[in-house]
């Protein structure tokens, strides 16, 4: 019991670590929550910095997601405790201890997860965010079609993680709050390609 705390507080604060904004300074002296959209993620530094910034932030915030999930079985065989991780990893990243518990938003440490806990899953949901980005180029809409159809997915697929799939799912949709808005209002600025 003792164990799993620990691996979760560390797996919180390894999710904590923000990828973007660490890479942005160390490598390009900006800081990206100044500039495009302001948020850590993979899409703002892409918009910010270029593609191959852009990508060392995805696969890095992939990795938030999946290397603790990968790793939670060593720590407990409890069924459910890599779910566990995997939400735990998903708050790190959107409350990040190291920036007043603000972060991005998501969606990338989430799939991480979700690669790890469910590889057919997250193989279907990446195709639902693919052509919803490839028709309409914003991001926000594609993470959020791929948000709506995880859990269908998860249901049919896999229903031992639909609660988590769920759980990651309401939390993705509670970090777009605002992207909600701007695409309701016609406001939301297509994906720099």
């Amino acid at each position: 019991m003792i164990e799993s705390g620990v691996f979760l507080l560390l797996t919180y604060l390894v999710a904590s670590i923000p990828t973007g904004p660490i890479l942005a300074a160390l490598y390009a002296d900006v800081d990206v929550t100044l500039h495009g959209s302001g948020n850590i993620g993979a899409t703002n530094v892409h918009r910010v910095l270029g593609a191959k910034f852009g990508g060392a932030t995805l696969a890095g915030d992939l990795a938030k997601g999946c290397i603790p999930v990968l790793l939670a079985p060593l720590v407990s065989d409890t069924p459910w405790f890599p779910g566990v991780v995997a939400i735990t990893a998903f708050v790190g990243h959107c409350w990040s201890a190291y920036l007043e518990f603000r972060g991005g938003k998501g969606v990338a440490t989430a799939a991480g997860a979700l690669l790890a806990l469910s590889p057919l899953v997250a193989l279907f949901t990446a195709m639902v965010w693919m052509v919803t980005f490839l028709t309409i180029k914003r991001s926000s809409l594609a993470a959020l079609a791929a948000t709506a159809a995880l859990p269908v997915l998860a249901g049919w697929l896999q229903p031992d993680q639909l609660w988590v799939c769920v759980v990651l799912a309401l939390g993705v949709v509670q970090r777009h709050r605002d992207n909600i808005s701007r695409l309701l209002s016609g406001y939301e600025p297509p994906t720099a390609s």
